[in-house]
């Protein structure tokens, strides 16, 4: 191992003990929801060929970090260009195409798994990074139900997580798409993008950027009192209308948009919320998009989104239609600690320090241990066998809320301490448990 000076390296997060059991609790609670509703788990490889990353990315500002043997020699054709995914849609879409004759369809999937971007590193945006997926793929059509159905997802997973207050914004890509056809724009893509920046930048801003592009004076205006409406009920239906812009594809898009947003005044009230302005930048969507904002937190921006994707996965022959949110478990926590909004009751399982009185009694110690990991309470042992009060003091250090004293020969039997309150009683390793909150560390929210 080299002696000389260690420097991280930005965008590749590095969690501590502690953190790492609050990124745990988190992976945890997500892959719970998920199999409630039904997604079974996959993993893809690392790396896909960089003429398919590239051909599905969607924005030119997407760097790909390139896969290479150091010894390859570069002029041998036979091996293929590759890069590491920066999301797990494209990878995912590979698979259905690579195993579609062995999945049954409609195909629900959950994937989690870190992805690469090479980025510039910035708060809340990575290098490397975690993400939980989750889609639902069918042969040829994919029903609406799906969409109604993935912010519901999304709100059982967000609603058993300790982030505080938040809302998943929902817009629908045929309205925007339909409503600048209907004003005569060219470039619909290009316009998308621009208005999805009205949660960074200024709406002045984005007004002369849509000038700049090709757009009139007002369409631009247009276009910016579309991406003003934003409603928790159907009343956007109506707002939208009232513009004046008429195109099928609008109420197309209206249609399927009150059907998410009925769902979630039903299912979970007040989280799920119309907004108008929502496009997302990846242009492989087609239908109802959703986002997740933390409230009080908007700038940090998304920390989950999503959407509905037709041709994605196409063999040029069949085609399988999906819709799929992912879950920035990576942006999410490395925001929520540089808050100092979670953290864990402690940086260790262990529930117990099983004391050493002596090296001629640590195999009593390890007896001891034993029969406590049989009966699934997570212990370690002293390391060394102390005065008492050091091994107390260690095991405060590590939030270790109990120290276990074997008894010696002269010794009545066990006892066990809560070093928190200052009590001990007699124990016994095939009998004693801790209060259930203290058997595995706890997520705790600041406020």
């Amino acid at each position: 191992m080299s002696t000389g000076k260690v420097t991280p390296i930005s965008g590749f997060l590095e969690f501590l003990p502690d953190q790492r059991i609050v990124e745990q609790h988190v992976l945890d609670v997500i892959r719970e929801v998920f199999e409630l509703h039904g997604f079974a788990s996959i993993e893809t490889r690392a790396v896909e060929p960089v003429e398919r990353l590239l051909g599905k990315g969607g924005d030119a500002d997407k760097e790909i970090y390139g896969i290479s043997r150091l010894a390859a020699d570069a002029t041998d054709a036979r091996e293929p260009s590759l890069g590491l995914h920066f999301d797990l849609t494209v990878p995912f879409a590979r698979y259905v195409l690579e195993n579609a004759g062995k999945l049954a369809f409609p195909f629900r999937r959950y994937q989690m798994q870190k992805s690469w971007r090479g980025e510039r590193p910035q708060e809340g945006r990575y290098r490397e990074f975690t993400q939980c997926d989750i889609d639902v793929v069918d042969v040829g059509e994919l029903s609406p139900q799906y969409e109604i159905e993935m912010p519901l997802v999304l709100t059982d997973v967000f609603d058993r997580l300790p982030i505080g207050d938040y809302v998943v914004q929902v817009n629908d890509r045929r309205i925007p798409q339909g409503f600048y056809r209907g004003l005569g724009i060219a470039d619909i893509g290009g316009t998308l993008r621009i208005v999805d920046k009205l949660d960074k930048v200024p709406a002045e801003t984005v007004r002369s950027m849509l000038v700049e592009s090709g757009c009139t004076p007002e369409q631009a205006d247009q276009c910016l009192a579309l991406a003003s409406i934003r409603t928790d009920d159907l009343s956007f239906v109506d707002a939208v209308r009232a513009l004046g812009v008429s195109d099928p594809l609008i109420e197309e898009g209206l249609a399927g948009l009150a059907a998410v947003v009925d769902a979630g005044r039903t299912h979970a009230p007040g989280r799920v919320v119309a907004d108008l302005k929502l496009a997302r930048g990846l242009d492989y969507y087609t239908g109802t998009v959703y986002e997740v904002r933390l409230v009080g937190f908007e700038s940090w921006g998304a920390v989950a989104g999503g959407g509905r994707y037709d041709s994605l996965a196409t063999d040029g022959t069949t085609t399988y239609p999906g819709v799929g949110i992912s879950i920035g478990v990576s942006r999410l926590l490395g925001l929520l600690f540089r808050q100092g909004l979670v953290s864990a009751s402690r940086s260790t399982p262990a529930c117990v320090l099983v004391a050493l009185t002596d090296e001629e009694s640590r195999a009593r110690s390890l007896a001891v241990a034993s029969a406590l990991r049989a009966r699934g309470i997570p212990c370690e042992v002293a390391p060394r066998p102390e005065k008492f009060g050091k091994q107390i003091r260690y095991a405060a250090r590590r939030g270790i809320p109990y120290v276990w004293f074997p008894g010696g020969p002269a010794a009545d039997g066990d006892s066990v301490k809560d070093i928190r309150s200052g009590k001990q009683v007699p124990a016994g390793a095939d009998d004693w448990s801790p209060p259930a909150q203290d058997l595995r560390p706890s997520v705790l929210r600041a406020d």
